[in-house]
């Protein structure tokens, strides 16, 4: 028998399937897809729980919801706790002290900074946000996949209507959705194999016109991330995102430039006007969306609230009624 039918396999329809389990409810995942993989945006995020560094430009609720979204995922894959580093360059050393105003949660390093990141050697001062953490999304996506199968809940590739389907339902499509008020925000990243360059934590590197986050990932692969373009459009990455990621990162440490270039990607990020994803009840249905840049941070946050919202008609902060 099934509780809640839930449209979409990324990383909220994931989530809202694991918690609805943990609630005690048997949902149905469909996908037009199947399970997770390239179609998605979820496939190419950078992995940061971080949310005091995005509390530089998100709204208050991704910063307090988001920084219990380490200790979730950790129920179901590994998380590397080290925290993060944002740096400047010398000439841009406005903008971090700009940064600290913005955030909290971080400490001023200089020269402990050559013992935190040996290899960082372009810097002389970093904010540490040592309270934050970050994971592999992809083999998150496949842990989370493992542990729903475990418990008997498996993604059914099939391309459906939430109105074709009969009882409650949960759509977490993002773009697919016809959700009023959403917008494409288009992200593009590359994947570099620098396995001469030994950073253990994610690195932003501020800049006026392009900053850039550099996460670390197994193997001596790094994703370097992520333009934020107001378009909808769904073409192949720019040359000047290339460009200018690589730029990025050569400033950062030289030794980028001798870097295999892996893999890149880009895909639309949906997001509300505030950038605040969110729970919309339309009747039996409800639309998980929104989640922007914060995917992987405030995924967990979401399901939570809409579990509650159709167990027991809690509406938390995440949660508006259409």
């Amino acid at each position: 028998m099934t509780d809640v039918t839930i449209i979409g396999a990324g990383v909220a329809g994931l989530w809202a399937a694991w918690e609805c389990s943990k609630a005690g409810l048997t949902p149905r995942i469909l996908d037009r897809n199947g399970p997770p993989g390239p179609h998605g945006c979820s496939w190419w995020a950078g992995g940061m729980l971080a949310p005091y560094c995005e509390g530089a430009t998100a709204e208050a609720a991704i910063v307090r919801h988001g920084a219990a979204a380490a200790q979730a995922w950790a129920e179901v894959t590994e998380i590397t706790y080290r925290g993060s580093l944002v740096v400047a360059l010398q000439r841009d050393r406005a903008e971090l002290a700009r940064f600290a105003r913005r955030t909290s949660g971080h400490r001023l390093v200089s020269t402990d900074l050559a013992t935190l990141e040996p290899d960082l050697s372009t810097a002389t001062q970093a904010l540490f946000f040592e309270g934050e953490a970050h994971l592999d999304p992809r083999a998150a996506l496949s842990d989370l996949v493992a542990a729903l199968s475990a418990r008997g809940i498996v993604v059914e590739r099939a391309e459906v209507r939430p109105e074709d389907i009969d009882g409650p339902v949960m759509d977490a499509r993002g773009m697919a959705a016809a959700v009023s008020g959403l917008r494409g925000v288009r992200g593009e990243m590359v994947v570099l194999h620098a396995p001469d360059i030994a950073l253990t934590r994610p690195v932003r590197l501020l800049h006026p016109r392009h900053a850039l986050y550099i996460v670390p990932r197994a193997g001596g692969l790094y994703m370097l991330g992520a333009t934020q373009i107001e378009s909808a459009d769904r073409r192949g990455i720019s040359a000047r995102a290339v460009l200018e990621l690589l730029s990025a990162a050569y400033a950062l440490d030289p030794r980028f430039a001798e870097a295999e270039l892996v893999e890149t990607g880009t895909d639309l990020r949906p997001a509300f006007a505030d950038n605040v994803p969110r729970v919309v009840v339309q009747g039996r249905i409800l639309h998980l969306n929104g989640l922007f840049r914060h995917g992987y941070l405030m995924a967990p946050a979401l399901a939570r609230q809409a579990v509650a919202f159709l167990t027991q008609g809690l509406k938390g902060e995440l949660v508006y009624e259409d």
